[in-house]
């Protein structure tokens, strides 16, 4: 499933050089997750590093875009099919 930035958040800059997949962009109030590109850092760290950056916790597994570990994983491959 796909990472979400709530409201809470603090443009405290921490998690955006974290992703991997640059999913996490600037939004017009927070920072923003694309759920398209997040694969929950399946692939690359056994945990989200930008949850685990996060000073004020406010990015929760957002429940719109709900994929499986073997789901994440076929985005993360396809996501880097040219970088191996």
């Amino acid at each position: 499933m796909a990472l979400l930035i709530t409201d809470a958040c603090i443009n405290c800059d921490m998690c955006l050089p974290e992703c991997p997949n640059t999913a996490i962009f600037e939004g017009s109030k927070v920072y923003e997750i694309d759920p398209a590109r997040c694969t929950e850092c399946v692939g690359f760290y056994d945990e989200p590093t930008c949850m685990a950056v996060c000073p004020i916790d406010c990015i929760i597994k957002d429940p719109e875009h709900v994929e499986n570990q073997e789901q994440l994983m076929e985005k993360f491959n396809s996501l880097n099919l040219f970088a191996k």
